[in-house]
């Protein structure tokens, strides 16, 4: 066996999915199928007495979740990459296995060379997903980072509205006049304004501070 092959592990309880997948890896010449398992309580054995490079998992197992499992590998094998393969696209499916430690997420849709690249993209240090997946995850960012920013009041913007202004012009690129310009204000005045908002976020670039303010969520989107 090549040092570069790949071993993996399959946890499936669907038979159908299960054996389709476990040909899928049988069928790569740089991988091997280290084993599979049908739910959380074969999965959990398969864990903890087998060495494997990739565990493909399905979320919906009789017996519990898949994100339990996908935790568990995640803390105790680091250097494990996770491929979730469900029929779940929603957006608490993904962030939830996200969250619990996922390195990549497909659709079981997925073809046997999709899934073959995906697990040599994870391998490689990427992170696929469906393009379907790629959707709900954008529009959690997208959702969490509103929140964010309807969260801080006016008490908690450690920003003056003018030096909150600025900052926004600030993250569209402007330089130092052009601010000025928009804002009839001087230069100079558009300095001393940058000078505190770089103290205040404790910071010393444009670059670090539009990123500080986007974090806490004092920029509009």
């Amino acid at each position: 066996m090549s040092e570069a092959t790949v071993s993996v592990i399959v946890i499936e309880d669907e038979p159908e999915f299960r054996r389709r997948f476990a040909q899928i890896i049988q069928a790569e010449s740089s991988m091997r199928l280290a084993g599979v398992a049908a739910n959380k309580r074969e999965a959990i054995n398969l864990i903890e007495n087998t060495q494997f490079d990739v565990m493909m998992i399905d979320l919906g197992l009789p017996d519990g979740s898949g994100i339990d499992l996908i935790r568990r590998v995640s803390e105790r094998q680091p250097d494990t990459d996770i491929l979730v393969v469900s029929i779940f696209g929603d957006e608490h499916h993904v962030v939830s296995s996200i969250e619990a430690g996922a390195t990549g997420y497909v659709l079981k849709d997925s073809t046997p060379a999709d899934v073959i690249a995906c697990i040599k993209l994870l391998r490689a240090g990427g992170s696929p997903v469906s393009p379907a997946v790629a959707r709900s995850v954008l529009k959690a960012v997208r959702q969490r980072s509103q929140a964010a920013q309807a969260a801080v009041t006016p008490e908690e913007n450690p920003l003056s509205p003018r030096e909150t202004e600025i900052l926004q012009l600030l993250a569209k690129g402007m330089s130092f006049n052009e601010i000025g310009d928009v804002l009839a204000i001087s230069p100079h005045t558009v300095t001393a304004h940058i000078k505190k908002i770089y103290r205040k976020l404790a910071v010393h670039s444009r670059g670090e501070a539009v990123y500080e303010a986007t974090q806490m969520g004092l920029l509009r989107a």
